[in-house]
């Protein structure tokens, strides 16, 4: 394998620096805080990204993409995260909810929906999991069921992040019932600002805004609001999660917050316990396997071969490094004193919010014990 980037890649990787430098306060940490001009932060950076055609670059121009590599998309992805993903919550509608919708969508929805994302104009949740259905999702009880030539609603949605600000939501609900439980389920297309659709934020350490309750009464849709075909909304799941699961580059903040340690500490740096500087350079090599491993899942998917176990094997190692990282890390800062004005505190600040972060990755977008799961099944089928 081969994954050395192109001096195009690279070229753009430094102009997106550029760019988080000039118009990203060097104290954010992401869109979803109490104050709301870091989300306007976000929005803005997402317009200016748009406007110089690099927000889906990957995407088809037809789309409003430029007919980018699935390379160059992957350093936005990577700069993006790295600098506590100053696009907010688009990254949903960028990495997979425009690609799903390119592949399964009518021209209609696509015509609907592509440009406002690809504009940087739209926010989008996910209605998958709820309260009995989690790692287990096909067994979610969201019900849709036929009136008329459309469409009714019930159930309820949990821990569906940015859905107090989104407005549309791609939605898993059970059409009918058969024999295996993946089956009878379909995807439907919501406008979040419809009145039969409520919202609860649930507090979490993570800060407001980013999960939710969410309630659906009676909540009437078309067809056009159908995606794909009616029971079958399974195998488009699938895809789903194999872009989400490979579509947060995870590893790149975890190696940035590890370069910058030495920096940040200064002369304190060589008073570290040699345990546990062995441990940072440890985290730094698995940066590294998670990357490659990264790269593995996006070059498969540029040929049409990714498999699931494939995103399992990446997302297994990087939610791993994820949550290692953020308790080395912990204990780097905790040699810095506390001084407000230091750039050494912003870093601390940085580490925190990534500690905080990293305890549920192993949790969202598919737990890791399921990820295992996955693995293994397919391991002993091939042996």
């Amino acid at each position: 394998m081969d994954f050395e980037m192109s001096g195009e890649a690279v070229a753009l990787r430094h102009e997106l620096r550029d760019l988080v430098r000039e118009h990203v306060r060097d104290d954010f940490l992401g869109a979803f805080t109490a104050d709301p001009a870091d989300l306007e932060t976000a929005q803005a950076f997402c317009r200016l990204l748009a406007e110089r055609g690099l927000l889906c670059m990957s995407w088809p121009p037809e789309f409003g993409g430029r007919g980018s590599t699935p390379w160059e998309q992957t350093v936005v992805r990577e700069e993006m995260w790295a600098h506590h993903e100053p696009r907010g919550a688009q990254y949903m509608g960028v990495n997979w909810v425009g690609p799903t919708l390119m592949r399964h969508g009518t021209p209609e929805q696509q015509r609907k929906h592509l440009p406002p994302i690809a504009s940087g104009e739209v926010i989008w949740c996910q209605g998958f999991s709820e309260p009995e259905a989690g790692s287990d999702l096909a067994s979610l009880r969201t019900t849709a069921t036929r009136d008329g030539d459309g469409w009714r609603i019930n159930g309820q949605k949990i821990w569906t992040s940015y859905a107090t600000m989104a407005q549309w939501c791609f939605l898993l609900a059970r059409t009918s019932r058969g024999e295996k439980k993946q089956r009878g389920l379909t995807i439907f297309l919501v406008p979040m600002d419809d009145p039969a659709i409520t919202v609860r934020p649930i507090g979490a350490m993570l800060g407001p805004h980013h999960l939710n309750e969410v309630f659906f009464d009676d909540l009437r849709v078309t067809e056009a609001d159908v995606l794909g075909t009616v029971d079958d909304g399974w195998s488009i799941v699938q895809n789903v999660l194999s872009f989400e699961r490979v579509g947060i580059a995870r590893y790149a903040r975890c190696e940035r917050l590890l370069h910058m340690a030495p920096d940040a500490l200064g002369d304190r740096w060589d008073a570290l316990p040699a345990e546990l500087r062995a441990r940072w350079a440890r985290m730094l090599v698995h940066c590294r396997r998670a990357r490659l491993l990264a790269y593995r899942v996006v070059a498969l998917q540029a040929s049409g071969e990714v498999k699931p176990t494939d995103s399992a094997a990446y997302r297994i190692a990087v939610t791993k490094l994820d949550q290692d990282s953020a308790e080395v890390l912990m204990e780097i800062v905790a040699a810095i004193p506390p001084d407000p004005s230091s750039a050494a505190e912003t870093y601390r600040l940085e580490v925190e919010d990534h500690w905080r972060y990293s305890q549920a990755s192993t949790v969202s977008s598919g737990s890791i014990e399921m990820q295992r799961i996955l693995l293994a099944r397919t391991l002993v089928s091939t042996r």
